[in-house]
């Protein structure tokens, strides 16, 4: 038997695993990246501009809680 041919699929064997590990690790910090910024929490201003832009809110009651933050 020849050894060396073994070897040599368990070099490039070894080649996907890493590039697999790699990828997993960038892969958890984009994703915790992304949950960070997430948590932020937005500004009253924001969140009554998201109401308004999903139609929560009618243009009226828009207008008067932006004053009302003002």
């Amino acid at each position: 038997m020849d050894t060396a041919h073994f070897m040599g699929f368990g070099g490039g064997l070894m080649w996907i695993i890493w590039v697999l590990v790699i990828g997993v690790v960038v892969w958890l910090l984009f994703a915790i990246s992304r949950q960070d910024r997430s948590l932020k929490t937005a500004s009253p201003k924001e969140i009554l501009d998201r109401r308004y832009a999903r139609g929560e809110i009618d243009d009226e009651t828009y207008e008067r809680m932006k004053k009302e933050l003002e």
